[in-house]
């Protein structure tokens, strides 16, 4: 079970007073790799023995990780992390109920949800955590100069990124999901519908859907201003209708990066070598990089 699948399942049991004293620890975990116990109450506004209380409850449900050292410690687990972000997003009318899992990446879990209005949407948990430390910083520039950094805080920054060029994107109409909401490590967008390009064996038209994939890297470039930075066949998803929509954009490059270029050339070789291999469809790299550029 993912630590999403604990926060949805025990979100509706939580009071307004676990929730403080989550949120106490999540403030003091920016000064502290384990959060003294005598600042809690303080922090949350609670008396010593209803913070105590509220504390064994938290670690029962799995929420907190306590350490014995020094001195006593907490410190949030990924599901009490969610469940902040759960709370959150609630209470700005963004969310009302979860579905099923769409998804378990190494990066991010992905679930459907319903809001308010009874709008089918997709939520994205960023799990940087899953990786290494050192690969993450070398994968991530906007990480590279934090060094001391929690994996909470990098689940962060990857989730406002991603927002940020889902934004961009959906701006200039290039076929990503539309952003609707961000909080802490959660991005809130439309509905995912349909399979990541790379699981089917045969697909009708193969190049003309290389096509329609170029064309959106080359409106992410030339209007949007933007290069993927990871991109593959990983990042496709094949709609029901034959169109795509290009996801996971927490790593993209503005176009004026240092690297952009290289990271651009390396996005097209990723999808040429795949719709070469696997449906026969064959573009050279020069030319595609010219028509991405909008030469």
């Amino acid at each position: 079970m993912s630590s999403a699948d604990v926060a949805v399942k025990i979100f509706l049991q939580l009071e307004a007073e676990d929730l403080r004293v989550l949120q106490a620890i999540e403030l003091a975990m920016a000064k502290h790799a384990y959060v003294p116990e005598a600042m809690i109450p303080k922090l949350a506004n609670l008396n010593t023995d209803e913070t105590g209380f509220r504390i064994m409850r938290l670690q029962k449900l799995s929420l907190i990780k306590r350490q014995r050292g020094p001195y006593i410690g907490f410190v949030l687990n990924m599901a009490g992390y969610d469940a902040l972000a759960i709370n959150a997003l609630v209470k700005a009318s963004v969310l009302q109920a979860f579905g099923k899992s769409l998804g378990i990446g190494k990066e991010a879990d992905v679930y459907g949800a319903l809001t308010p209005q009874n709008q089918q949407v997709a939520v994205k948990f960023h799990r940087l955590g899953r990786t290494s430390f050192r690969q993450t910083r070398r994968k991530r520039g906007y990480i590279a100069k934090r060094m001391h950094i929690s994996w909470l805080y990098q689940s962060r920054l990857a989730a406002e990124k991603e927002y940020e060029a889902l934004e961009l994107l959906d701006a200039h109409r290039v076929a990503v999901p539309k952003p609707i909401s961000q909080n802490r490590h959660v991005v809130v967008m439309s509905m995912i519908d349909g399979a990541e390009i790379f699981e089917f064996d045969e697909i009708p038209d193969a190049e003309n859907v290389l096509k329609e994939i170029l064309l959106n890297l080359r409106k992410a470039y030339v209007k949007a201003g933007i290069v993927h930075g990871d991109f593959s066949e990983y990042n496709i998803i094949l709609r029901p209708n034959g169109h795509i929509l290009i996801i996971d954009w927490p790593q993209y490059v503005k176009r004026d990066h240092p690297s952009a270029e290289f990271l651009l050339e390396r996005d097209l070789k990723n999808i040429l070598g795949f719709f070469r291999r696997k449906f026969g469809v064959k573009f050279e790299l020069e030319k595609t990089l010219s028509y991405v550029k909008g030469e």
